[in-house]
C-alpha cells in the first residue's frame, strides 16, 4: 500500500512519522542539555536513518523532477551513509578506541570507496546499475562481518575492563538494532522490496528508542534531585552527609562532580585519575551510603537524617 502518490510504502511512512517525531523530541533534550555528545551522535544516527527511509520511499520515481541516476545515488548513497556512520558512531558514542580504525580508515576504504568507484564512477559510464550493484557489494558484504565482530569483539573487552553492566546493555541494544544492516548489501544483490529493507532495518531502532526514553527518565530524576540541592538544601547539610557516612575528600569531591551529570569518563579527565580508579571510588561511596544507584546516592545525601 502506497501512501500521497509516491512509492513510499505505508509502513515505510510509519517508521519515519515515528522517527521523526523522536528526532524532535531529542533535538529540543539536546538543545537544553549541549554538553551530553552522546545525544548528539544519536541525534546525528536518526538522522541519517530518516534521509535512509525518505530516499528509499521516493526513488527512484520518474515522476519526480529529479534525473533517475542522481535518485539512484541517492537511495543507495543513503545506505552506504549510515552503514558508515555505525563504526564511528561506536567509536565517539561509546569511546570504543579499538574501533578508532575502522572508523576512520577502514570503513572509508571498504565501504565508501567501493559506492564512488561503482555506484558514482562506473554508474555513469555504463549506466548499468544492476551490473555494478552486483560487483560493488562484494568488499562490503565481506568487510561488513568484520566490522560486526570488531564491534562486538569492542564491547566485550570494555565489559571485561569496567564490569559496568548498564553501559554494557546499553552498547550491546545498540548493536543488535545495528546487527540487521550488515545483510543490507544482499538486499541490494538481491534487488528486495522496499518492505523487506525497511523491516529488517528499522525494527531493532525500536529498542533504541526504548532506550534513550529510559535514559531520558532517569536523567530526569537525577536533575530533579540536583535541583533540590540548588534550591534549598544547603551545602553545610551536604557535607554533614557526606561526613555522617564517612566519606573522603576524594569521594566528596566525585560526589560533586556527579550532581553535575558528568560521566566516569569525565570525572576522570577533571580529576587526573583513570576511570578505574572513580569507578572504585563510586563503589566506595555506594557501599558507605548503602544506595545502589546515583539517583538514591543524591536523595539520602541531600535530606535530613531522621
Amino acid at each position: 500500500m502506497l501512501i500521497f502518490g509516491t512509492q513510499i510504502h505505508i509502513v515505510t511512512f510509519i517508521f519515519i512519522v515515528l522517527e521523526f517525531c523522536m528526532f524532535i523530541f531529542q533535538l529540543a533534550r539536546y538543545f537544553y542539555r549541549l554538553q551530553d555528545k552522546h545525544l548528539g551522535w544519536y541525534l546525528v544516527l536518526l538522522f541519517l536513518l530518516l534521509f535512509y527511509n525518505i530516499a528509499l520511499g521516493l526513488y527512484p520515481d520518474p515522476r519526480i523532477d529529479i534525473p533517475i541516476p542522481i535518485q539512484n545515488l541517492l537511495a543507495h548513497g543513503s545506505c552506504f551513509l549510515m552503514a558508515s556512520f555505525f563504526p564511528y558512531y561506536f567509536y565517539k558514542a561509546f569511546d570504543l578506541k579499538p574501533l578508532r580504525w575502522h572508523a576512520l580508515f577502514g570503513v572509508p576504504l571498504f565501504l565508501m570507496l567501493p559506492y564512488l568507484v561503482f555506484f558514482v564512477i562506473a554508474y555513469a559510464i555504463n549506466g548499468n546499475l544492476k551490473a555494478d550493484i552486483r560487483y560493488g557489494v562484494i568488499i562490503p558484504f565481506f568487510y561488513s562481518f568484520i566490522l560486526l565482530w570488531a564491534i562486538l569483539s569492542a564491547i566485550r573487552r570494555r565489559y571485561k575492563e569496567n564490569r559496568n553492566r548498564r553501559h554494557y546493555m546499553e552498547e550491546i541494544a545498540v548493536y543488535c538494532a545495528m546487527v540487521p544492516w550488515g545483510s543490507i548489501t544482499v538486499f541490494s544483490w538481491f534487488q528486495a522490496s522496499q518492505l523487506a529493507q525497511v523491516l529488517c532495518t528499522n525494527t531493532g531502532f525500536v529498542i533504541i528508542t526504548i532506550m534513550f526514553l529510559w535514559e531520558s527518565v532517569r536523567r530526569t530524576r537525577i536533575e530533579y534531585y540536583l535541583n533540590l540541592t540548588n534550591n534549598g538544601i544547603s551545602p553545610e547539610l551536604f557535607l554533614a552527609n557526606c561526613l555522617h557516612y564517612g566519606l573522603t575528600r576524594a569521594e566528596i569531591l566525585i560526589v560533586q562532580m556527579l550532581y553535575k551529570g558528568m560521566s566516569n569518563k569525565e570525572i576522570a579527565d577533571k580529576s587526573f585519575i583513570s576511570e578505574e580508579t572513580v569507578k572504585k571510588h563510586i563503589q566506595n561511596i555506594f557501599r558507605k551510603t548503602v544506595i545502589k544507584n546515583r539517583a538514591a546516592l543524591m536523595h539520602k545525601l541531600q535530606n535530613r537524617r531522621d
